[in-house]
């Protein structure tokens, strides 16, 4: 019989029947954990229970990430707002159904009231109660390149966000702390533009079929024999699209008696390929290795419903890095339950690749784990390589097997040549196979950026989410109100960001998203973060109650954070 989830204990820890005056547990025993022990009196954490690793044995560098708990009164109040918003929608569209208010969205015609409703009326009450209060802070054209600094096209509206009309006016030299253009790779000029307009002389902008008919060309198995050694598999497939590579792909890996099990955070295109596979789906709390485990026991102990049969693969999905938290995963516990249960890994390094790692190499890399340990690595070429698509490595077998059952292999179009060079020259260059260290500063740079900018932002006061290595920086917003406050205000002071709310998010826990650049220059930072911390005085948004910041534990060097 397989021990049962509850009276095994995880990661190490060590139980003894209670001694001494200790209060036993309601089985008796007292846990003593292999990192700290558990303090008698129990006191509410000021930081959720995901801030340390739950086995330090695993991991070679201190590993911390931050998520500070929302304040009672902000949840409160947050909860009040979109109580009190969700009742003046009720109200408008009371008004609307009699005309007193014109109604700008769609309706089913009188005529059809019979038929099945094409457009579900109540289903879309928060895109036109709520969402159209804060449109304008969405959408917003570029008429530039997404570099560190981009150009506007400003537009206004006459009737409440519903349509946008240019002025003919440009908003110039606006400092961009939204695009995912981690190592600056998003230009207009230098070795990758200048290799792109190359490959566009020689083999043109399309290639006008699929893989496995006349789209191979040389260039692609350039990039994908690239792709492996850089990762460090044995061989690698590419696409032409990054979210597909995960929606079409996960359902040719498993299916029918097969369990996927999710974290609660992972990106839509994972839950899409998860869905698509026809597969049991179930999920764990985020980076919980509690939670996992449990699961992973559970699948083993039981099998599937009703037949109790063993599944016939167990597949584990995670993120590197997930783009809504900032936050990293526990990769290295992962690991060790996905080999200790027989499962298979599917990591999507989409975030994570360039952008972690002292050779960019993502969260294998940062790590410093074995790429053989994973059984699936994905990732895309749309953050730091300022291209796009993506790429699925692993063994030789599982790579044959995908280009022959991937629907993306066989039904999509081939990848643009421009873009596969674009990629190329990038990864070259991140390599140091350009005979320069242009990609190595790029990545040193990026983690000063990343450290300097969190440190900042706890300094001023604000709840910030994730790891301290991360790129991609949450800062809590929580009230609605705020949500498009914020992002009217940055833009104000020349500031492009980007706010996310409910429901991409919990409801009390709104957010604007930083990502961090290794284009961006010292000057630029303090410029952002000077408007930054003057609209959070405005706004009232420095939540925090810590008294220190916390301290940042990186993976370059000591010696390479003080530099410059």
């Amino acid at each position: 019989m397989t021990e049962g989830s509850a009276s095994k204990t995880f990661n190490g820890d060590a139980c003894h029947r209670a001694s001494n005056g200790k209060s036993a547990g309601k089985n008796g025993y007292v846990k003593n954990h292999c990192m700290y022990r558990q303090p008698q009196k129990y006191r509410r954490p000021r930081e959720k229970n995901r801030n340390v690793p739950h086995n330090s044995s695993l991991y070679k560098t201190p590993f911390m990430e931050s998520f500070e708990e929302t304040p009672l009164l902000v949840a409160v109040l947050t909860y009040m707002g979109y109580g009190i918003l969700t009742i003046f929608g009720y109200l408008r569209d009371f008004l609307r159904h009699w005309n007193v208010e014109k109604c700008n969205v769609a309706r089913e015609r009188e005529e059809q009231k019979d038929f099945v409703p094409l457009y579900q009326d109540f289903e879309n009450f928060y895109t036109r109660n709520l969402y159209m209060r804060i449109r304008d802070n969405w959408n917003r054209p570029i008429c530039s390149v997404p570099g560190a600094k981009m150009d506007l096209v400003e537009r206004v509206s006459q009737d409440y966000n519903w349509t946008f009309e240019h002025t003919g006016k440009v908003v110039k030299d606006v400092i961009n702390m939204g695009s995912y253009n981690y190592l600056g790779f998003a230009e207009n000029n230098g070795a990758c533009a200048d290799a792109a307009i190359e490959a566009t002389h020689k083999y043109g902008v399309g290639v006008g079929s699929t893989r496995c008919e006349m789209g191979t060309l040389d260039i692609h198995e350039e990039l994908e024999q690239l792709v492996a050694r850089f990762l460090g598999v044995e061989s690698s497939v590419a696409f032409g699209m990054g979210f597909a590579t995960n929606s079409m792909n996960i359902p040719a890996l498993t299916g029918k008696g097969c369990l996927i099990l999710s974290d609660e955070l992972n990106h839509a295109s994972l839950v899409l390929g998860a869905r698509l596979s026809a597969s049991t789906i179930r999920v764990f709390k985020h980076n919980n290795m509690q939670s996992l485990e449990k699961l992973l026991r559970d699948a083993i102990a039981h099998g599937q419903p009703r037949t109790h049969r063993p599944w016939k693969k167990i597949l584990i999905l995670v993120e590197g890095i997930y783009s809504m938290e900032g936050s990293i995963v526990r990769l290295p516990e992962v690991i060790a339950l996905k080999k200790r249960y027989k499962a298979y890994l599917y990591l999507d390094e989409a975030h994570s690749i360039g952008a972690l790692g002292p050779n960019g190499r993502g969260v294998v890399d940062y790590f410093g784990l074995d790429p053989k340990d994973v059984d699936i690595m994905m990732g895309t070429f749309t953050k730091s390589f300022g291209a796009a698509g993506g790429y699925i490595g692993g063994k030789k077998e599982l790579i044959e097997y995908l280009r022959r059952h991937s629907h993306s292999a066989l039904y999509a179009t081939s990848m643009p040549p421009p873009v596969a060079q674009q990629i190329i020259t990038s990864m070259k260059i991140i390599m140091g196979e350009d005979g320069t260290t242009l990609g190595a500063d790029r990545l040193r740079q990026l983690s000063q950026n990343t450290t300097y900018f969190r440190r900042k932002l706890r300094e001023f006061g604000f709840i910030i989410y994730g790891n301290d290595d991360s790129p991609v920086v949450p800062m809590m917003l929580y009230m609605p109100a705020k949500i498009g406050a914020f992002g009217r205000e940055m833009l104000k002071r020349n500031i492009g960001t980007v706010v996310v709310g409910f429901p991409a998010t919990p409801i009390i826990e709104s957010r604007a998203r930083f990502c961090v650049s290794a284009a961006h220059t010292r000057e630029m930072l303090d410029t952002a973060l000077e408007a930054i911390s003057e609209v959070g005085d405005l706004l009232q948004i420095k939540y925090s109650r810590r008294e220190q910041p916390l301290p940042s534990l990186g993976w370059m060097s000591e010696e390479s954070l003080t530099q410059g």
